[in-house]
């Protein structure tokens, strides 16, 4: 009955007491009873912990008794936290992350955990510890990675609100591929300790945490929550407020697509659809501008700086074959990849000099627009594909192309370290398409702010009857790449 209502909508009835946190979170567990087999979000559950939370939740809190759960990646205590790693598979969390205290400090009940790639490491959500997931729209899809349960999850009306992580995509992806709202935060604005392997406290250069849901408002209320520093960051001031702005009020840049990574005909249409929302609602809209910088040497750079931060995680023997392979003469990706991931300090400090000069490349272009609109990656959901990395490719409409040319819209953002909010945007029958929200460092209640706009003007999600479900694939074991790591 209230399944795919909005976290806002069902905290409002769960505060009036017309609602109870037990019986809503009954009918998101029998509907995980009935329909999880089927798409494989939710891999892990405490059931009794969870019902006890929800007869003793506080109907005043932020939360109220809202049911959500979390990615696997997350440290929630008593659960496995493996990245999908089987080397983890006996890893359980012994503390919760700090997301996930201020969650569960807020009233939220957290009944689950969803499914991820292999160490967090592709545009697919699937390994050999707790199999696939399945895109909720087209079960021979997937739902996008790596919080592609946690898309499928808020797809499938399984929970309230999710909590994913992104480095390459990976709470914009899924969120473009299942059509639902997704918030990539500035980078350092969300405390992500406890998202890491074990014995793991440093987050990841680029990486964030960020909230996933049905409405844009639900990306508000749980950024109120998030957004303060952990222990041993100092305070930062307040982000500034949206306020009671209209469409009318914006300046509205549009990046439709780009030579460099040109997107699907759907993708397009999508941006195209956005951009003539926000002309309509009265938004002075550009086609043409840019910031001042050439996109293939911003790709390259996040390229770059993102091996160097994968690089620090990889195990001591494969770092040292990294390096063997970068000292050889070998001319292949493999070797190219090796020698980014083995980079020297001084190497990095120039690639770091290089972002700093794209941030203010932004920043000054932020001067003049609210917002940018672009595509999320370069299609919708794709079939399932769980051949070797170095085997695989992605059709943009009727041209092949190298299966991580998608991480490209990502990291446009990703290197700067923005904010980027997702919207569903329509669909390409039958799989959903989003368009993301690029506005200026801790802008983030801007992105947000024009995504609930955009949201009253038909930009919303939709769901899918559950009677469309099908059957889905099974796991097959993962290879990978080493550094392939998307967060």
């Amino acid at each position: 009955m209230y399944a795919f209502e909005t976290a806002t909508q069902l905290i409002a009835r769960l505060r009036s007491g017309k609602l109870k946190a037990r019986d809503l979170l009954e009918e998101y567990l029998d509907r995980v009873d009935r329909l999880n087999p089927k798409i494989n979000a939710i891999i892990w559950e405490d059931r009794a912990g969870a019902r006890a939370a929800a007869d003793r939740a506080d109907r005043q809190g932020p939360l109220a008794g809202l049911p959500m759960t979390v990615k696997e990646a997350y440290d929630l205590t008593g659960s496995p936290n493996t990245w999908g790693i089987p080397e983890l598979a006996n890893n359980i969390s012994s503390a919760d992350a700090v997301v996930v205290e201020r969650l569960r400090a807020a009233q939220g009940v957290i009944f689950g955990k969803t499914n991820v790639p292999l160490g967090l490491g592709d545009f697919q959500s699937y390994n050999a510890i707790y199999g696939t997931t399945n895109n909720p729209w087209d079960v021979s899809c997937g739902p996008g990675g790596s919080s592609g349960g946690s898309a499928a999850a808020l797809a499938a009306g399984l929970c309230g609100l999710e909590m994913g992580s992104d480095i390459g995509g990976s709470i914009r992806n899924p969120a473009h591929f299942c059509g639902v709202f997704g918030h990539k935060p500035t980078f350092g604005l969300v405390p992500s300790r406890g998202h890491a392997p074990p014995g793991v406290l440093s987050g990841a250069d680029i990486a964030v945490v960020g909230p996933m849901s049905r409405g844009a408002a639900d990306l508000d209320l749980a950024m109120d929550l998030l957004s303060s520093p952990d222990a041993l960051d100092a305070p930062r001031a307040a982000l500034a407020p949206f306020g009671d702005r209209r469409l009318k009020d914006l300046k509205v840049a549009v990046w439709q697509d780009d030579a460099f990574a040109s997107v699907s005909k759907a993708c397009r249409a999508a941006v195209d659809r956005v951009a003539d929302a926000c002309r309509q609602g009265g938004a002075r809209v550009d086609m043409a501008a840019r910031p001042a910088f050439d996109s293939a040497s911003s790709h390259a750079l996040y390229s770059s700086l993102l091996q160097g931060a994968l690089a620090s995680s990889l195990p001591p023997h494969v770092y040292e074959e990294q390096k063997r392979l970068a000292a050889s003469a070998d001319t292949s990706d493999a070797a190219e990849l090796a020698r980014t991931q083995t980079a020297d300090h001084r190497t990095w400090l120039m690639h770091n000099e290089g972002r700093e000069k794209l941030r203010w490349a932004w920043h000054e272009f932020f001067k003049d627009f609210d917002v940018v609109l672009a595509p999320v990656t370069l299609t919708t959901a794709f079939a399932h594909d769980h051949s070797p990395n170095s085997e695989r490719t992605i059709k943009v409409d009727n041209e092949i192309r190298p299966y991580w040319s998608q991480v490209f819209w990502a990291g446009l953002t990703g290197v700067a370290y923005l904010p980027s909010t997702v919207i569903p945007a329509g669909q390409s029958e039958p799989l959903p398409v989003g368009v993301q929200i690029i506005g200026p460092a801790w802008g983030d209640r801007t992105t947000i702010g024009v995504a609930r706009l955009l949201e009253a003007e038909g930009f919303a999600f939709k769901a899918r009857p559950d009677t469309e479900f099908d059957a889905g694939h099974r796991a097959r074991p993962s290879q990978r790449s080493p550094g392939e790591v998307l967060g």
